[in-house]
């Protein structure tokens, strides 16, 4: 099988429009969660979220498209045969409940038609609709249609805001914070959402060299599993993401003992942290090594979660760091030794990132320079 690269990254959260200014904003412990100013949240007990400062200047825009316009043009220039894998879930939820609907130039049925659009390239690729691990699996198959000498290059993209629509919704579930988002701290009680967008192009090494990739990352194991136990809830022992993980490792021919940092999905919420607690016990036993969420500082992006976050994970490579896990202060048992309030250093050679989602659904990829 051909070896999978990592070309281009670009992230937009609502702490930075760069992979760079995440990367510095998340070591400086800064967040951007706070009061939503867009949408009434008066009758309900949460109203926070991390959203992007200046993008709801006109209620006239899907707020979608021009998150992804900022992230493909520094995406640009892709080649032209690239296939394109759209991993954003939720749309235009905010576009459709400001009344805007009937101009449909701005309502793109398939955003993977409008992505090609922009990028002047033809229409080749799919949707892909798996939760909150969606840009992870997105990723997944994208390396493994090169590996397989399919494509040659292939780029995963997403977007996701924090609307009313959302947000209602999870308030049903009571999966959000009245408080602050605090990954595997023991006082946790929810998550918070927010606005995010991603493109992450994936080559060959010859295509990776000739897109001008300063810091070749290869994604070199992956894996997708289902929980199949309830249809929000996650798998109690994590069993699930055990699976995905172990697949990953195989696939890269690592030993758990061999990982040297892992990003997790780490929402916030009681049950999704303490099930990745049980995973990591599951698979990794006892050993101490750098865990880390960045939900607390960005929120939870849905389908764009696991791309931005892969994207940082590229970075954390680069700079042989991992950023703090911001909002934790007093660690649950499991994560003691391994999730930090400060940034960790660690080898710089591999990192684990991982997404679950409604569904039972979880996804994993391994990273390696």
């Amino acid at each position: 099988m051909k070896e999978v690269y990592i070309a281009k990254s670009t992230i937009i959260t609502g702490i930075g429009d760069t992979v760079e200014e995440n990367w510095g904003r998340l070591s400086e412990g800064r967040s951007a969660i706070g009061t939503i100013h867009h949408f009434d949240t008066g009758r309900l007990h949460y109203h926070q979220a991390a959203c992007v400062a200046d993008l709801r200047r006109k209620h006239t825009e899907n707020h979608i498209c021009v998150l992804m316009e900022r992230v493909l043009d520094r995406i640009k220039p892709v080649p032209p045969k690239t296939f394109i894998i759209w991993t954003g879930i939720k749309g235009n939820a905010e576009y459709i409940e400001s009344g805007q609907k009937k101009d449909m130039l701005h309502l793109p049925a398939q955003y993977r038609q409008w992505v090609a659009d922009n990028l002047s390239i033809a229409n080749n690729g799919i949707e892909i609709n798996a939760a909150c691990a969606a840009s992870t699996v997105g990723l997944a198959l994208g390396a493994q249609k090169i590996a397989l000498g399919k494509y040659d290059s292939v780029l995963v993209c997403a977007a996701d805001l924090a609307t009313r629509f959302v947000h209602t919704g999870f308030s049903a579930l009571k999966a959000l914070t009245a408080t602050t988002c605090r990954p595997f701290d023991r006082r946790r009680d929810g998550m918070c959402l927010g606005d995010g967008a991603v493109a992450i192009l994936l080559t060959g090494s010859d295509t990776a060299r000739k897109a001008g990739s300063k810091h070749p990352v290869r994604i070199s194991g992956w894996g997708i599993s289902n929980d199949a136990t309830h249809i929000t809830g996650p798998a109690r022992d994590g069993r699930g993401l055990a699976a995905a993980i172990q697949t990953a490792l195989r696939m890269a021919g690592i030993h758990p003992d061999g990982v040297e940092a892992y990003c997790t999905h780490g929402t916030g919420t009681v049950y999704n942290d303490s099930m990745e607690l049980a995973a990591i016990e599951n698979v990794f036993g006892p050993r101490q090594f750098p865990v880390f969420s960045i939900k607390g500082a960005i929120g939870h992006t849905l389908g764009a979660a696991g791309g931005i976050e892969t994207a940082i994970c590229r970075q954390a490579l680069e700079k042989k760091s991992v950023p703090p896990t911001i909002g934790m202060e007093n660690p649950e048992k499991e994560a003691m030794g391994r999730v930090s309030s400060t940034a960790q250093s660690f080898g710089g050679q591999n990192i684990l990132t991982t997404n679950s989602g409604f569904g039972g659904v979880n996804a994993a990829i391994l990273l390696q320079v």
